[in-house]
């Protein structure tokens, strides 16, 4: 009896079956690399849509510029140099024609009004800082040094405060309409704080070594306040109620009628330079990028 062929055909019945069965049920090794692959790709998606996100977040940071420590800073100074610089003017401008008996056109005049508005930003600023310094117990205000920036803006101060009465005179007699006179005090008076400031830099830090020299970066931070503070003085016009009343946008708000008593004269002359300097600052500060602006 011939068994061969029965073995044989055994044989290949149990090939054939390890050969289904392998094609059923695949290598666990083999699966177990891909499972691992297919985690190690995940992970590295993760990680680096997790370093995307941050890079983001501080694209963000340093791109959009600090909103709040910006207009924070608008109103100190609101506060402390804007308000007392127009009610410094104002009141000396009343000394000189009550107790000096000037004129308005005369450059004594324009000298008074100067260091009246000089007499008030740095005893604002003086006296903002000390009552802080006194409240907060703030070490990090230095008294010092807050002196030496008081008498650089004060300069300056003196600068635009001087030409603001002989510009508006020349203004106004060239028949100019009220815009007109506004945008070219503005302009004017913003350019000799300017100027004031970078002399104030060049000659004062021989004396006050708490102020720094003109460099190229402290221009730029020089022109975006001067800017601003154009637009107080570019207010402060709106006071003068005799120059065409119907063209005076501003009468209603900052007008000083005739009777108006000194100190209430004062405090819209006041209130008319922090008009004018919060809306030139708040354009600044929503258009200017980040670390472009004065108060970054």
């Amino acid at each position: 009896m011939n068994i061969l062929p029965r073995v044989c055909k055994g044989f290949s019945h149990l090939k054939h079956s390890s050969v289904l069965s392998s094609n059923i049920i695949p290598p666990f090794h083999s699966s177990s690399k891909e499972q691992q692959r297919h985690v190690q790709n995940t992970s590295q998606r993760s990680a680096a849509e997790a370093v995307f996100a941050e890079s983001s977040v501080e694209l963000d940071k340093k791109s959009n510029p600090d909103y709040i420590k910006r207009f924070s800073t608008t109103a100190e100074v609101l506060v402390s140099k804007i308000f007392p610089a127009g009610f410094g003017w104002q009141y000396s401008s009343t000394v000189a024609q009550e107790m000096f008996q000037l004129s308005p056109d005369s450059l004594s005049f324009a000298l008074t009004t100067g260091t009246g508005d000089a007499l008030g930003v740095f005893l604002g600023h003086m006296g903002y800082y000390t009552v802080k310094k006194a409240i907060k117990a703030d070490s990090k205000i230095e008294l010092d040094k807050e002196r030496d920036t008081g008498v650089l803006l004060a300069s300056a101060a003196f600068c635009s405060g001087s030409l603001w009465q002989p510009l508006v005179n020349l203004l106004q007699a060239s028949d100019l309409s009220f815009p007109t006179v506004f945008a070219g005090t503005w302009i004017g008076c913003g350019t000799a704080f300017y100027l004031g400031l970078r002399a104030g830099r060049t000659f004062l830090p021989r004396v006050l070594p708490s102020i720094e020299e003109p460099t190229y970066d402290n221009s730029k931070n020089d022109a975006s306040l001067s800017m601003a503070i154009g637009g107080a003085t570019g207010f402060f016009v709106g006071t003068d109620v005799t120059y065409l009343p119907s063209q005076n946008f501003l009468i209603d708000v900052v007008g000083i009628h005739e009777g108006t008593s000194t100190l209430t004269g004062c405090a819209i002359a006041g209130t008319s330079t922090s008009l004018g300097f919060g809306a030139a600052q708040t354009t600044l500060n929503v258009a200017y990028p980040r670390g472009k602006c004065w108060n970054d």
